[in-house]
């Protein structure tokens, strides 16, 4: 269990990304073990009533994107959240590249986050993304991908910060697979507090008998049966 003992950026490092990226390689999705203490995810679930260090707040529902609510981090971001984003990104940037090679695609993603924003920014994609998302019993997240502009990230790292023993109910992580010619593959991950599940957040490569293919993901959460759920998704790419 990671205590502040131990400096965040250190615990990243300490992950066993190799086998992270081989399991995302093959299934789209993995997951970290836990990566913020109890205090940590209760530090930042707390700063969702904050009026201050958001930039927007979407409700759900108005929008038909299911039920619940969520605040997009203004610049500054949290300390820890800036560091969850600069330090997951170069090992995942490994992982992207090897993806877009598997598809065909020219475009690189560089080796360090600050380089990646000023892509990013250049193309008219400033605003920060990073978000707090909050549920409440019958709450839940349609099936959907994140994308803010024509500059995506693959890969999202999202931790939930509530402890599904004492908080909450149901609410389990769902990704969905869109296979050509092939019915659709679901994927449901429960999570621990404080631990992260990476996944696609658009499209991935599968390997078929005919090369690479690319696959459609969607990723959700199921319904909240009771209690409060808060998670923090880090997406690396910023909005136009």
């Amino acid at each position: 269990m990671p205590t502040r003992n131990t400096p965040l950026p250190d615990r990243l490092a300490a992950l066993d990304w190799t086998a992270i990226g081989g399991t995302l390689d093959a299934q789209g999705v993995a997951t970290t073990g836990v990566v913020l203490s109890p205090a940590e995810c209760r530090q930042l679930a707390a700063l969702y009533e904050q009026g201050p260090g958001f930039r927007s707040r979407v409700v759900m529902q108005r929008h038909g994107f299911g039920q619940g609510e969520y605040r997009y981090f203004d610049r500054p971001l949290p300390e820890t959240v800036q560091h969850l984003r600069e330090h997951a990104y170069p090992p995942l940037a490994r992982v992207a590249n090897r993806w877009q090679e598997a598809l065909g695609i020219e475009q690189r993603f560089p080796s360090t986050l600050a380089a990646w924003l000023r892509v990013c920014h250049d193309g008219g994609q400033a605003k920060p993304t990073p978000l707090l998302l909050k549920y409440g019993a019958g709450d839940y997240n349609c099936l959907h991908r994140d994308l803010y502009g024509d500059l995506v990230f693959p890969l999202q790292f999202t931790v939930l910060l509530s402890d599904p023993d004492q908080d909450f109910t149901g609410g389990e992580f769902v990704l969905t697979e869109q296979r050509p010619r092939m019915q659709s593959r679901a994927h449901v991950v429960n999570l621990c507090q404080g631990e992260a599940v990476i996944f696609a957040v658009n499209e991935r490569p599968v390997r078929g008998s005919r090369g690479w293919y690319r696959t459609a993901m969607r990723h959700g959460v199921s319904t909240i049966r009771s209690g409060q759920r808060l998670t923090l998704g880090v997406i690396f790419h910023d909005a136009a």
